[in-house]
């Protein structure tokens, strides 16, 4: 058949928090945290993905659950390439798992060199034909409908769970950019820290996951409830478990700090962007992607810092996922912005 390619096309969002994975033709195929728990002393891979996500704070000695990657790079390299390979594995499926496939990564903006090859080297030892780089709010932008070959500007605010990318983008590719180390794991964090202060309780990471994804917001509107949520963790002061009672307005004040932070960047953009390209992005608005962006309220937040329209997109959380498998059908428009493997010859 005309076109017929025997190898699959792959775009991976190889994210801190968690690791999609889109197939040509078929769709986001695989959406699993980006955990692995391994036995110490062997290095034997006991679980990946959610299997091993269910596993955080809850191994015996002889087993540790880890995330290998980090503010959105490679932490450690070697538990991320078998993390890596268990996915791939999961989704190359029937005559297509015979040929090698190509596959597209997105990275962070902000990535160094060394942090690219490590990205690649990664790629290519899973078993990739061809691997290819591109940064990340690109890859937002195109999963999220955007024209990137157009000569206009367009905003792109990604909200991952290891960094959050700002970029002004026009004609496939990036004017302006900047990245930020701060984003959900932060704010998870965050949470972590306000109720340790406040309450003296120690709460794990997927307890505040829970709070910021249940009663989590940036701002609170004058017209909304302060909603509850009641939590479970250690005492700090006599060791035993405590409940408490968490509100949406805890939330607020926990995450000022890093929101506020995420909301400096979006400005510094904008004063760094082209007087033409901001005239485009206040006609077009500010397009929000990645799971942060779904936090109650974010967008109203920016829409008053900046005086900008803010749309969060309607596929926020696999916009970058979709975009980057979608990439690999735009080389021609993007071969000035996207990484090859040849990179790796240098």
């Amino acid at each position: 058949m005309f076109g017929f390619k025997p190898w699959q096309e792959i775009g991976v969002d190889l994210g801190t928090a968690t690791v999609l994975i889109y197939v040509k033709g078929q769709g986001i195929l695989l959406r699993e945290p980006s955990v692995i728990a391994m036995v110490r002393d062997t290095g034997e891979v006991k679980a990946v993905g959610a299997d091993a996500y269910n596993m955080l704070g809850r191994t015996p000695g002889n087993i540790t659950a880890v995330r290998p990657m980090r503010d959105g790079v490679i932490a450690d390299y070697d538990l991320t390439e078998k993390m890596l390979q268990a996915f791939v594995r999961k989704v190359v499926t029937g005559p297509g798992r015979f040929f090698r496939p190509h596959v597209m990564v997105c990275v962070p903006s902000g990535v160094t060199e060394v942090e690219r090859r490590a990205v690649l080297q990664a790629t290519r030892e899973v078993g990739a034909r061809k691997a290819f780089l591109i940064e990340e709010p690109l890859a937002a932008a195109i999963g999220s409908g955007v024209n990137i070959a157009e000569p206009s500007g367009s905003m792109i605010v990604d909200i991952g769970g290891g960094t959050t990318d700002v970029a002004v983008i026009s004609l496939g590719g990036i004017v302006v950019s900047e990245s930020l180390r701060i984003a959900g794991n932060e704010f998870d964090e965050s949470i972590i820290r306000y109720i340790r202060h406040k309450e003296n309780l120690l709460i794990g990471e997927r307890t505040a996951e829970e709070i910021k994804t249940k009663i989590g917001a940036a701002m609170l509107r004058e017209d909304e409830e302060d909603r509850t949520l009641e939590v479970r963790g250690r005492d700090l002061i006599n060791g035993l478990p405590k409940t408490i009672t968490v509100r949406t307005s805890d939330t607020v004040e926990a995450l000022e700090e890093p929101i506020q932070k995420i909301a400096d960047g979006v400005r510094r953009v904008l004063e760094k962007a082209p007087p033409e390209l901001v005239s485009d992005v206040i006609d077009r608005g500010i397009i929000m992607t990645g799971g942060g962006s779904l936090l109650a309220n974010f967008d109203e937040l920016l829409r008053r810092t900046t005086g900008i329209p803010v749309i969060v997109a309607e596929n926020a959380t696999d916009a970058v996922a979709l975009g980057t498998g979608q990439a690999l059908d735009m080389l021609h428009v993007l071969q000035d912005a996207l990484i090859s493997d040849n990179f790796l010859r240098r």
